[in-house]
């Protein structure tokens, strides 16, 4: 007769071990599923939390009374996720407002020009729809700008300074 031997179902043992564990770590894989992030951020309450690159002025939180240089005033509204026109004019060497309508409710939007060079030139305060807002931009010389929303890029325009 034979011996009981323990140690010979050793092996036997390990391999239900790794069995078992092999089933229940398909039941639970160890990390969770997460939903992608929004496309459209919702953008900071605090005003002071927005990056904005030299030379910028800050962006009027209610509509200002007076106009900046000349008294020009730029008109332009968001609607649809696109704005209103895709031309806006402005004298050369003086400041200007924007009254910029956010008609898209709930959605944010800003207006911020850029250079030939796509750098940040100004920063218009990023706010929900249905509000209006009336930005103070500082003078800027001659040229040609390009106008975006910064929460949507695909919203662009040309600002002609002359």
């Amino acid at each position: 007769m034979r011996a009981f031997r323990p140690l010979a179902l050793l092996p036997l043992l390990a391999l239900a071990i790794l069995v078992l564990a092999a089933c229940s770590s398909a039941a639970s894989p160890g990390w969770t599923y997460a939903p992608a992030p929004s496309p459209t951020p919702v953008p900071s309450t605090d005003a002071s939390a927005e990056p904005t690159a030299e030379p910028s002025a800050g962006a009027s939180a209610a509509p200002s009374d007076g106009a900046g240089g000349d008294g020009v005033v730029l008109e332009i509204s968001a609607q649809n996720i696109e704005f209103d026109t895709d031309v806006l004019e402005a004298p050369a060497d003086a400041a200007f407002q924007i009254r910029f309508a956010n008609n898209d409710a709930g959605v944010p939007h800003n207006v911020e020009i850029l250079d030939g060079m796509n750098m940040s030139l100004w920063k218009g305060e990023i706010f929900n729809g249905v509000e209006t807002r009336v930005y103070d931009v500082p003078a800027l010389p001659a040229g040609t700008y390009t106008f975006i929303c910064t929460v949507h890029p695909n919203m662009v325009g040309e600002l002609i300074v002359k």
